[in-house]
């Protein structure tokens, strides 16, 4: 790991916000690091994020370090397409942000203040499904664009409120700005949301490659935070859910007892899923933290034998599923 380590991301300023935590991790265990903005075809684009396609928001990212334009790629872990890319290796998931769904709306309200017919703007189907399953008779609004542009029609009278990220409210540091925090028990967010996703170059053992991916993995990766979105992710991919279809899961390390009274640390993942016909599924489980995956697949699967399979957005499956932006 000599010479400067060059880190890719996105230019949006949540995406500089969130790379710059990682680079000042580095350079504060003796890293030369700098950040290197790379364009993507998401950041171009005006258009809803359902119609621009899997991995809008990842793909010239990670071109970039294959090519050997910079060395690691940080993402929003939750723009990732399901599917993994053998050029490259997740090194590590850092410690995980607040996952919730945050408000921001007029008047210093929260959700159950505002009154009928108030405009809500999000661009998540995940979102206007739950919302909307709240039965408060809120309208909701699609909208695209950065955090600034979202709050912004807040603050101009456009809308009385949108959601947003909270982790990347807590980024940018403006999470004062939330009027209220939305538990999952209100609104479940979507898998990996609040994660960060580091890759680089998959390299043979032994090669700079490899070594570069086992320094970084023993300085950034947190092995629950990784084991959480492993789990919530396989419901994803298991229910094989488009950038349509309007999917939360969320998993916490929850201590236990075993069967020998010893206290243990277990996965608890709740999920929920939107149908075609406006109904909301929900389930939860708990397993072992290293069956996180099988954990996951196998709540999608109960999922799906409660009628998942009528997902709308479903139709021509793909290999890479994704979620869409995190802003």
């Amino acid at each position: 790991m000599s010479g400067t380590l060059r880190i890719a991301t996105r230019p949006s300023a949540l995406a500089m916000a969130q790379s710059g935590q990682i680079a000042d991790r580095l350079r504060a265990a003796g890293y030369a690091a700098e950040l290197v903005p790379v364009s993507t075809a998401g950041d171009r684009s005006g258009a809803p994020v359902a119609e621009l396609g899997v991995g809008v928001f990842v793909s010239a990212v990670r071109d970039a370090v294959v090519a050997g334009e910079v060395d690691i790629a940080v993402h929003s872990y939750k723009d990732l397409p399901t599917a993994a890319d053998p050029r490259l290796v997740l090194v590590a998931v850092p410690g995980r942000e607040d996952p919730r769904d945050a408000l921001v709306a007029r008047d210093g309200k929260v959700l159950g203040e505002l009154s009928a017919g108030s405009r809500i703007g999000t661009g998540s189907p995940r979102r206007t499904a739950q919302l909307e399953a709240l039965g408060l008779g809120i309208e909701v609004v699609p909208i695209r664009g950065n955090v600034d542009s979202r709050i912004g029609k807040v603050r101009s009278g456009e809308l009385d409120g949108v959601i947003v990220a909270a982790a990347g409210l807590r980024r940018l540091g403006r999470i004062d700005e939330a009027t209220e925090l939305l538990e999952p028990v209100q609104m479940l967010p979507a898998p990996a949301q609040g994660a960060l996703a580091l890759e680089c170059r998959a390299g043979a053992p032994g090669s700079t490659e490899h070594e570069l991916a086992l320094a970084l993995t023993a300085l950034l990766d947190d092995p629950a935070a990784r084991a959480a979105v492993t789990a919530e992710r396989a419901v994803l991919a298991t229910l094989e859910g488009g950038c349509s279809a309007p999917i939360g899961a969320l998993a916490d390390v929850v201590s236990d007892l075993d069967d020998a009274g010893r206290v243990v640390d277990r996965l608890s993942l709740r999920a929920v899923v939107g149908t075609a016909d406006g109904a909301l599924l929900r389930a939860s489980a708990q397993g072992e933290i290293d069956d996180a995956e099988k954990l996951g697949a196998a709540l999608a699967a109960e999922l799906l034998d409660m009628g998942a399979d009528t997902l709308p957005g479903t139709a021509g499956r793909q290999e890479n599923r994704w979620i869409g932006s995190s802003e």
